[in-house]
């Protein structure tokens, strides 16, 4: 493979490769194309639910999780599936659809990577109220997110447009994502030195 068209790390590589499986899964025949994370979350038996159609919650939860708890939540998935096989995902619908672009992508990175999920211990410990507490695998977090944002924003295309001079705002607007990912990619992929001197330098 040339080396243009992968990240100069092996973690970066390995992942770079199976992103690039992603989008031929999804029929995207460029790197310049849009992946649409809605659409391909169909093919991973994820059924995106909208936050307004989960009737179960409190007032008070329902309050916190729009309001002073937003941003400390993303999306979730149901642990169990539902009778059709499929997964029940839920978005914060206080961010915007780019940052959703990349919470979804990491849910359907996450089963195609073939993740075990992870698992919500409740526990009670004082009398303020429960405190749930997740079973984190900092490793398998990190390479759904990193695939799943490679597949988002490929590596060869991004090179391509550091070089050329565009901004991460530009890059973001493109591939419709956030600002935030479009640096990591950056960053990750080891471009920054060269988006400081085709971007950054002083005019």
């Amino acid at each position: 493979m040339d080396s243009d068209e992968v990240p100069p790390t092996q973690k970066g590589r390995s992942r770079e490769i199976r992103a690039q499986g992603l989008r031929e899964f999804a029929g995207l025949k460029n790197d310049t194309e849009r992946l649409d994370p809605f659409r391909l979350a169909f093919y991973a038996k994820l059924l995106v639910v909208p936050f307004e159609a989960i009737d179960q919650l409190s007032d008070e939860t329902r309050g916190h999780l729009l309001g002073i708890g937003k941003d400390d939540w993303s999306g979730g998935a149901a642990s169990m599936k539902l009778p059709d096989g499929r997964k029940l995902i839920i978005l914060n619908p206080t961010h915007g659809r780019n940052r959703q672009n990349a919470t979804l992508m990491e849910e359907v990175a996450h089963v195609f990577l073939g993740h075990k999920p992870s698992r919500l211990d409740v526990k009670v410990p004082n009398k303020e109220g429960k405190i749930v507490a997740r079973e984190y695998d900092r490793e398998i977090e990190d390479e759904a997110y990193g695939t799943g944002a490679a597949a988002l924003v490929p590596y060869s295309a991004l090179r391509r447009f550091v070089l050329s001079g565009k901004t991460v705002n530009e890059i973001a607007r493109h591939y419709r994502v956030s600002r935030a990912l479009v640096e990591y990619r950056i960053k990750i992929s080891r471009l920054w030195p060269a988006y400081q001197e085709n971007v950054l330098r002083p005019q």
